[in-house]
């Protein structure tokens, strides 16, 4: 199914089994239309049971991203909900998604070609694992990421088999269920389709192998024609092997005049396909960490990185102030963090990451935190922001607090490259103490961190210990919910200049942003109206000074339009203007790949000099991308004299933009965007955060499973200049500090790709599920040109529990439920059960997926497992849910409807039927 990455949020109906396709490219419904379709209707159904559960309707007013997020999250969610980290979690399923197409396009195991139905599902089922692992240890991206990827693989056993021609309706549980065998397979030596000259026969399956039942799919020739004899081909341009014969192919990828049928019942069924594992990873994850993974959050994830050696006593408790502040302001309200991290650093040591959803835990946390240790000056402060910024989402606020200088200032690059990465935001608080004074306050010593900040999009800010508590407002206001930026611009040396920057009517809780010092500035509203860095309270708003801050929050009634901030300085200075709005865009850079199924690819590392820039740029609004107008959009510097380039924008539809730039600005530059609100017919003005470059050189590296503990894994990399040949460093690291081996060097030719690889051993203890983030750069030998690729896997010890937990009912006692259910209040009714998981690894939790009452377990660590169900009889159906450690799940179903014949127990999973006057041993 064509792969076409940024296609984003479809205009589905978000209820039930509504269900829509928006045809792409001659009416065929593709990857990402597919698993959007299942994903949307997945969380639905998981918001309306959670919102259910919590007690309050679940009603969302549209199908936007916000309006979803929105409803999702409840009655708490009454301020700004932005759908951005919605969106951008979807969008890391459908890259991953299309990436199959390109990273894989010879591997007949991830599209099922060529009859590798063992090995095709071989690995659905570790990736299923993966994803399970890593959400236990909360390592979201990376299991967004392996389900982007199984998805597609799921969805094309529909499409290049004959499992639609074999006339089933249904899916294929056992591609998910590896406890149940692949059966009927057609063996290398029969054949399966007749011959097709024009290539367009509706079914060329043969009549004996239909009849049979027998499993086959196509054979797919990339570069070779050949094939076993008398066996089916992919079909297509691409597929050499359908000109052999017998020709012709029984790919239901498109939707052609001679197959719409069978096209569209590979849709539906791949469609409903997806929808069971996502089922199935739901239950065994739970309902909070599920919508977790999906980017269903409050707000921003906050992060602290803390200097924690002997002179930053005062440091830790403004840190512990702010964040109790954090907790104790912002609990029970939709601008609470979603969740909370806490890296400590000193020296020689750093860490451990603490992350926690608990603001109890935090607190707890950071209270244990105590000034010790150091001795020089210089610091582990960037091994501890490279931990956050490996450990925390994307997108999040990271607060570095020290007052030392960087000792690693050799992991700086890899720093900048993660930033890039995960599109974090990071600000520095930096404080002198006296006996560090005059060496701290050299304006080298504070470079790294202010260029750190400014790439970031984050602000150093520089102050004194005792001013501390005042500079930490910057943490209230950016730990919030729907928080964008307007502009942001960095001048060194500094000069006398005037930044137009344009409100719009959906901005609330407006700062301004200006550090440096020796600053004069006025600011100027649409009318005409002024103030400056001498009014404390201004007609125009509040003005905070501490350190080199100056903050001013804008009055609540400040007028849209557009606004003038001069500011005169002949020192270093940068400005930022920021509010909370839904209006927002996210956006990754993309190259083009071609193959079978062309597409765009997410690029890891920095866009290539010389030839045109493409990114994907996706809008949110209020009432979705149908609710904006979309303008300008340009690269822009933000340092040093301001240039804008000019791009082709080409819509892609529910508010998806293709940006073509020709020209790419020199140094550093941001994504700018501005077009118009309809809601509010009012002009908005946006910019991102991270700042980008461009490069000669590029970088390919492709992880192609997960890695065993204990056991070494070669990954190769392929490294490519468009400038000067020569010698290249290599350098790689990873944030686990497992052992890596790869040259230090390689000898690049203009415009050959070099091939080299690099080997990582996981220690044989390596918890299962941990993820690992692994940065390579090449450097030339000149220093003038370098590039990087970030990676992401998992660390994933074998499977051998594939068995799902076992069941034993005991009692059920419902005599005393009335037959007229209006009657039903006062009684109540018990259920008994015992579960095992035998001789697996054993039951992790049990839990209930329907049912209004309350169920206890004894032990689950003992051997057998007494489960107690009582319920009112005005709730006549549950359904338990039982996890195995692995993930395995089992469900079980009873009712106790009355019904003209004899009660039943349904086992969902393997129609557990009987009477319930007897014993009855089953798996879930």
């Amino acid at each position: 199914m064509t792969s076409v990455l940024g296609i984003a949020l479809l205009t589905f109906a978000l209820s039930g089994s509504a269900v829509a396709f928006v045809p792409i490219g001659g009416g065929a419904s593709t990857h990402v239309t597919i698993t959007a379709t299942a994903l949307l209707q997945k969380v639905t159904e998981t918001c309306r049971v959670v919102a259910e559960a919590a007690g309050h309707e679940f009603k969302p007013t549209g199908s936007s991203p916000e309006e979803l997020v929105q409803a999702c999250l409840g009655p708490r969610a009454t301020g700004e909900v932005s759908g951005a980290k919605f969106h951008s979690a979807l969008q890391d399923i459908y890259t991953q998604n299309g990436l199959v197409d390109r990273d894989f396009v010879s591997s007949a195991p991830h599209h099922f070609n060529s009859e590798n139905f063992v090995q095709g599902r071989t690995l659905i089922m570790e990736g299923m694992a993966a994803i399970k692992a890593n959400i236990v240890k909360e390592n979201f991206k990376a299991a967004r990421e392996t389900l982007g990827r199984i998805l597609h693989t799921l969805q094309d056993f529909y499409s290049h088999s004959n499992w639609v021609e074999l006339g089933n309706t249904k899916p294929y549980i056992n591609l998910i269920r590896p406890d149940l065998s692949l059966d009927n397979l057609a063996d290398i030596n029969t054949a399966t389709c007749s011959d097709c000259a024009s290539g367009t026969c509706p079914n060329t399956i043969l009549p004996n192998i239909l009849s049979e039942k027998k499993l086959t799919s196509g054979y797919m020739g990339i570069f070779s024609s050949d094939k076993p004899q008398g066996k089916c081909s992919h079909g297509g341009e691409a597929d050499l092997t359908s000109t052999t014969h017998p020709r012709g192919g029984i790919s239901k990828d498109e939707r052609r005049s001679d197959n719409v049928a069978l096209h569209n019942a590979a849709v539906n069924i791949a469609t409903a396909a997806s929808l069971e594992l996502l089922e199935d990873l739901r239950l065994a994850a739970g309902n909070d960490d599920y919508l977790r993974m999906m980017g269903i959050a409050r707000s921003a994830v906050v992060c602290f990185v803390i200097d924690t050696t002997g002179s930053m006593s005062e440091d830790i408790d403004a840190a512990r102030a702010v964040v109790y502040e954090i907790i104790d302001s912002k609990k029970g309200t939709q601008d609470e963090p979603s969740e909370y991290i806490l890296v400590p650093f000193n020296d020689p040591g750093f860490g451990p990451m603490i992350r926690t959803t608990d603001p109890d835990k935090m607190k707890s946390e950071i209270a244990k935190l105590t000034a010790d240790g150091g001795g020089d000056t210089p610091e582990m402060c960037l091994s501890g922001l490279l931990l956050a910024l490996t450990g925390a989402p994307s997108s999040s606020y990271i607060y570095v607090f020290t007052d030392a200088v960087a000792k690693d200032i050799y992991l700086k690059a890899t720093v900048i490259a993660l930033i890039r990465s995960t599109k974090s935001t990071v600000s520095f608080f930096l404080t002198t103490p006296f006996k560090r004074r005059r060496r701290f306050t050299r304006a080298a010593n504070l470079d790294v961190y202010k260029e750190l900040a400014l790439a970031s999009g984050g602000q150093a800010i520089q102050v004194s210990k005792k001013d501390l508590p005042q500079a930490t407002g910057v943490i209230l206001d950016t730990s919030t919910s729907a928080l964008v930026t307007v502009i942001q611009r960095a001048r060194n040396p500094g000069k006398q200049e005037t930044f137009p920057f344009m409100l719009d009517e959906s901005l609330k809780n407006i700062t301004i942003y200006i550090t440096g010092t020796k600053i004069a500035f006025t600011l100027t509203n649409p009318a005409g109206v002024s103030s400056s860095q001498g009014d404390t309270i201004g007609k125009l708003g509040t003005l905070q000074t501490v350190g080199n801050l100056w903050r001013i929050r804008l009055n609540a009634d400040s007028l849209e339009g557009n606004w003038q901030l001069n500011v005169n300085s002949n020192q270093q200075y940068t400005l930022k203007v920021t509010g909370q709005s839904t209006i927002t865009f996210i956006y990754n850079f993309v190259e083009s790949f071609e193959g079978p199924h062309p597409g765009y690819a997410v690029l890891s590392g920095r866009p290539q000099a010389g030839q045109p820039a493409t990114l994907m740029l996706s809008v949110l609004g209020r009432k979705g991308p149908s609710s904006m107008t979309i303008g300008d959009v340009a690269l822009v510097t933000v340092s040093g004299p301001e240039t804008a380039s000019n791009s082709t924008t080409l819509d892609m539809g529910n508010g998806d933009i293709l940006v073509t730039v020709d020209a790419i600005p020199e140094g550093e530059f941001v994504v700018t965007l501005e077009g118009t609100d309809k809601v509010s017919n009012s002009k908005f003005q946006r910019q991102s955060t991270t700042q980008m470059s461009i490069s000669k050189v590029k970088i390919m590296a492709v992880v192609d499973s997960s890695v065993r503990p204990g056991e070494s894994f070669r990954i190769p990399i392929s490294v490519l200049t468009q400038g000067s040949g020569g010698k290249y460093s290599v350098n790689a690291r990873n944030d686990r500090g497992f052992p890596m081996s790869h040259p230090d060097s390689i000898i690049l030719t203009t415009g050959v790709y070099t091939n080299t690889s690099l080997t990582i051993t996981p220690p044989a203890d390596t918890p299962s599920g941990t993820d690992v983030t692994l940065t390579v750069e090449a450097l030339s030998d000149s220093g003038v040109d370098s590039n990087y690729v970030v990676m992401r896997f998992s660390v994933l010890t074998k499977i051998t529990d594939f068995i799902q937990p076992v069941c034993k009912l005991m009692s059920v006692l419902a005599d005393a439920c009335p037959q007229d259910v209006s009657q039903c209040k006062p009684f109540q009714w018990e259920l008994a059960a015992n579960l095992t998981d035998g001789n697996g690894t054993g039951i992790e939790s049990v839990a209930l997926r329907q049912g209004s009452g309350n169920i206890t377990t004894t032990s689950l660590s003992d051997p057998f497992i007494l489960a107690n169900y009582t319920a009112s009889c005005c709730s006549q159906i549950v359904e338990i849910v039982a996890v195995d450690k692995v993930g395995n799940v089992g469900k079980c179903y009873h009712s106790i409807v009355r019904s003209a014949g004899p009660p039943a127990l349904t086992m969902s999973l393997t129609m557990w039927l009987g009477l319930l006057i007897s014993a009855l041993v089953t798996r879930f």
